[in-house]
């Protein structure tokens, strides 16, 4: 498939912080990339190279070929939603989107007065300031789309939002992407959220992208296994990787690496009681992954 965005070796320093240390990732044309990792991780920073707002040091910031920084043309197919919000300090929702409008020659008048119904609590002719941190979101959404971007970029974008407007957001986002396709990158720490939406997840720590898969793939290659055995788990085999281990009397947890069907195999081999292979949700892979990048989390509730 083919990269929409592409990072290479991207580095990136303040003072003598180093934020992204040899960043490289591969967001694919039409795809819904979630980029996940735990705060100072580096993702912010990264968005915003990708979006042309920050110059790196070192590295190349490529969107369908080009690279970003400098290039209005390649900016002008992107929309950003930050989780730090800006609008002009009188504006109302008409206001701001008439200021969109004269940027982005794309604008969608007609989706903008559909959208009314999806975003009907929105008093368009109070100034943006004064409405609550999840309208102002809304707003941001709300003309951030009709932008007809080629891609968007979001940042935290559902934080702040009820959960009912929460699904509403990503049932447009969804849409949207299904109707243009468009590519969409989303940075959360809602690894929940990101599993119901996403085609691939890139985790990062201290400033690296550390992993980076289709979702698909990344839950194919670890599983959770409960098994019983009659005097305690015997001597396993050296190719078993074990992540974790826990056990409640006799029934023992494994967080197992590799193929899941291999693994009960293995495990049949030695005659155990029962052997039961349990999916793993995106946020328990990614503690157990960050774990094993000295994260600090050692333990998760099984």
């Amino acid at each position: 498939m083919t990269d929409m965005i592409r990072v290479e070796n991207l580095r990136k320093n303040f003072g003598e912080f180093r934020a992204l240390d040899g960043v490289d990732m591969h967001v694919p044309k039409g795809s819904i990339y979630g980029l996940a990792g735990p705060n100072g991780a580096g993702k912010t920073t990264l968005l915003r190279h990708i979006m042309g707002i920050y110059r790196q040091d070192e590295g190349k910031v490529l969107v369908e070929g080009k690279l970003v920084y400098e290039q209005p043309d390649v900016k002008n197919r992107m929309i950003f939603i930050s989780d730090d919000l800006f609008y002009f300090q009188q504006a109302d929702t008409m206001e701001m989107k008439r200021f969109y409008k004269g940027i982005y020659p794309g604008f969608d008048e007609k989706l903008f007065e559909k959208l009314k119904e999806v975003f009907q609590n929105i008093d368009t002719k109070r100034r943006i300031r004064k409405l609550s941190k999840g309208m102002q979101k809304q707003v941001s959404f709300w003309l951030g789309l009709c932008c007809s971007p080629g891609i968007l970029i979001l940042d935290e974008p559902v934080d702040g939002l009820d959960p009912v407007m929460r699904r509403q957001i990503w049932n447009l986002l969804l849409s949207e992407r299904k109707k243009r396709g468009m590519t969409v990158l989303v940075s959360s720490h809602n690894l929940r959220e990101l599993e119901e939406v996403c085609d691939y997840v890139g985790i990062m720590h201290q400033g690296r992208i550390r992993m980076e898969r289709s979702l698909q793939e990344l839950q194919g290659t670890v599983s959770k296994i409960q098994t019983a055995f009659e005097q305690g788990v015997p001597v396993l085999p050296e190719t078993f990787q074990v992540l974790h281990m826990s056990n409640l009397g006799r029934v023992y947890t494994m967080i197992v690496k590799g193929d899941s069907g291999k693994a009960r195999e293995e495990l049949e081999k030695l005659h155990p009681l029962f052997v039961d292979v349990l999916p793993l949700t995106l946020e328990e892979i990614f503690i157990y992954e960050m774990g094993g990048a000295d994260y600090g989390i050692q333990e998760i509730l099984l």
